[in-house]
């Protein structure tokens, strides 16, 4: 299999589409040709991952943190990306990064997080933004049920628990072809009217190539008139942490109690005790003071994330209990899950989960 055919597996696990635009994901280093021999499933690519990677006869490494983040103008060994990337490229390594395209994903890192903690009744925190389209255009009434199929086909029309989803109206379209016009309905340099439809459908950003190749396939016109509009609406399915419920609320040190072992955390940094019972939960994986608003805004009794800094416990205001649990021990587990998931699309070569500790915390 090359790794070409193994991208969209990646895709549909981790869509790059759902990433930030502050990210760097996707295939990071390789040829796409590439036959692959193994992968080999990680946090973090370091030197000592890649030579992993070497031993283990894997030519393919997918991790969770993109090892280029930034743009590299040199690459000369000076510091851990650089010699990672040296001795990947050197030995015909392929690096393929999933962070926040996982991140974003209603099965991701977060919902990870939510499973471990035993949280119920999850939703995403922070619905993503600026990703629902809606497209409108005008089809001849003969022609309506065709083209609304080719558009749902391509993914058009999917609304939450909801697909085929559409809207339309009737009215009359007018037109007149000149010399060079083919029309399908009329003749040239003669004024038209036909029985059209107004058909307007939502999508996802990134279907926006695939529904206007449905749509002008399958609409009948030369000239097909449509209008493509960005909306409002936030995307409930598609989002950055999570937020749920414990089945029974214990007490503030209970619940810290336990996150740090299922977290398997060296210490958790909080803000100050509330002296109440915890039930809701939001949780943030990775870097999360900006979830803080959020997380209060939807009355959580906790916020678990990571890197706070010091006035971000200021933020809590006697509201919520704000629990630091460190940047990897937030995300611990979600290389198992990309492992899982792999190991399940993937028969016909060795999927290996890293045993190389990355992790560069340690504590006291």
């Amino acid at each position: 299999m090359q790794l070409k055919q193994l991208i969209p597996i990646l895709e549909e696990m981790a869509p790059t589409a759902y990433a930030e635009d502050f990210d760097n994901v996707g295939l990071l280093v390789g040829d796409p040709n590439t036959t692959i021999t193994g992968i080999l499933v990680c946090h973090d690519v370091l030197e000592s991952v890649v030579s992993e990677a070497i031993e283990k006869n894997c030519n393919l490494i997918v991790c969770f943190h993109p090892i280029l983040f930034s743009g590299l103008k040199k690459i000369t060994g000076k510091n851990y990306v650089e010699r990672a990337v040296i001795k990947a490229i050197k030995n015909d390594v392929a690096i393929y990064a999933v962070h926040t395209g996982l991140d974003n994903h209603k099965l991701g890192v977060n919902k990870i997080l939510c499973d471990t903690l035993g949280l119920i009744n999850t939703k995403i925190l922070i619905p993503k933004q600026d990703f629902i389209f809606k497209l409108t255009t005008f089809v001849p009434k003969d022609h309506l049920t065709n083209v609304q199929k080719a558009l749902f086909n391509a993914g058009a029309g999917a609304i939450g628990n909801y697909y085929d989803c559409s809207f339309t109206s009737a009215g009359i379209g007018s037109f007149t072809g000149n010399n060079d016009s083919n029309p399908v309905i009329g003749t040239q340099n003669v004024f038209t009217e036909v029985e059209e439809f107004k058909l307007e459908v939502t999508f996802e950003k990134h279907l926006q190539k695939n529904i206007l190749k449905a749509l002008f396939e399958s609409h009948p016109y030369e000239e097909v008139a449509h209008e493509i509009t960005k909306l409002e609406n936030q995307h409930q399915n598609i989002g950055l942490g999570m937020i749920g419920e414990l089945e029974n609320e214990i007490s503030e040190i209970d619940f810290l109690q336990s996150v740090k072992n299922k977290v398997e955390t060296g210490g958790i940094r909080h803000s100050d005790f509330l002296n109440k019972k915890v039930k809701k939960v939001a949780v943030l994986g990775g870097s999360g003071s900006f979830a803080i608003a959020a997380a209060k805004a939807q009355n959580a009794d906790v916020l678990v994330t990571s890197d706070l800094k010091y006035h971000d416990f200021y933020q809590a205001e006697n509201i919520i209990l704000l629990a630091d649990v460190g940047h990897f021990e937030s995300e611990r587990y979600v290389k198992n899950y990309i492992f899982d998931y792999l190991s399940k699309k993937i028969r016909t070569f060795a999927i290996i989960l890293s045993s190389i500790k990355t992790n560069p915390v340690n504590y006291l």
